[in-house]
């Protein structure tokens, strides 16, 4: 049998507030890796607090790449962070260190490891078309059409994911193909390193509820909302016509805690049950998606330590 020369390197996947930050930088420290972020709020800046992004020490400690690369208001698509990654990931290992791909946004792994397919590009035009019909019909009516049309993409995409929902329908309109098949088309271009694919998530979701309620308390306590309303007093943010419509605004707790300033909660409490609620959510979707990355190794941060050093160890030997 041929031995695999490709360099090594990890990908530290699961879902938020699994651990996954704490165990590459510590990883990275000792085994003389670097971190590339494979988050899709983390590559905005000004997410800083409610994202968990990395503080200075860590950053001074660790080189870590993908971070801050993009404005609030300025998009980022998965096919930009694969190419930027592979820039990345070519200077590490120039430099002879492991590269570490850590974070929880499965589409920018599907991206960078397995490749994307070639599909139809934005339509403005027909988002636009789409979101009208949303207020009108619902997501819910739309993702029953979705349904129709491709009931792959709809099993697979929660009848309350409207942006998935949206681009989904967007492809099938303007093409009259599903966005399954385009799926299916992706270019495989294969990473030139060999990947050892790890999976933190804990056995007992309750946990991992756990760690995200005490995680959102501890961000409202560092000034979350004082970093949401510096994000709102920006020129470009607080001229923009539909910031809640931006990636960024759109990620996580941020679009809760945008909508709590607005007005439209006007309980606190309320707010933090909406976010944590909506952080699970999150949690749930990303281990949904975990389950279809075959050959990843799954592994509780709470008690398999021993495991995932003894999975590392083997790996390199």
């Amino acid at each position: 049998m041929a031995i695999d020369r490709r360099p090594p390197a990890l990908a530290l996947m699961g879902p938020t507030a699994s651990g996954k930050t704490a165990l590459a930088l510590e990883w990275a420290g000792r085994l003389g890796g670097e971190i590339v972020s494979v988050d899709s709020a983390l590559v905005y800046r000004g997410l800083d607090i409610g994202a968990a992004m990395p503080s200075a020490a860590e950053q001074a400690a660790v080189p870590h790449h993908l971070l801050d690369v993009r404005d609030p208001w300025q998009t980022y698509s998965a096919a930009e962070f694969a190419a930027d990654a592979r820039v990345a990931i070519d200077g590490i290992v120039a430099r002879r260190r492991l590269p570490i791909l850590a974070g929880g946004t499965g589409l920018y792994f599907q991206a960078l490891l397995h490749g994307l397919a070639d599909m139809p590009g934005a339509d403005p035009a027909l988002r636009a078309q789409l979101e009208r019909e949303a207020e009108t019909r619902g997501w819910a009516a739309l993702h029953a059409e979705l349904a129709a049309v491709d009931p792959t993409a709809a099993a697979r995409i929660h009848a309350t994911d409207a942006q998935r929902i949206q681009r989904a329908l967007e492809v099938y309109r303007s093409s009259g193909r599903p966005i399954t098949e385009w799926q299916r088309e992706a270019v495989r271009e294969r990473l030139p390193l060999r990947v050892l694919p790890l999976v933190l998530a804990p056995k007992d979701r309750a946990a991992l509820h756990a760690r995200i309620e005490r995680r959102f308390d501890l961000m409202l306590e560092q000034g979350f909302l004082d970093e949401v309303r510096a994000l709102r007093a920006l020129p470009q943010l607080a001229a923009h016509p539909a910031p809640l419509d931006l990636p960024a605004i759109r990620a996580v707790g941020y679009r809760q805690a945008w909508e709590f300033l607005d007005g439209g909660e006007a309980d606190p409490a309320g707010f933090r049950e909406r976010a944590i609620a909506a952080t699970r959510q999150l949690a749930k979707r990303q281990t949904t998606w975990l389950r279809g990355e075959l050959g990843a190794r799954w592994f509780d941060p709470e008690c398999d330590g021993a495991h995932l050093e003894r999975a590392l160890s083997m790996f390199l030997g």
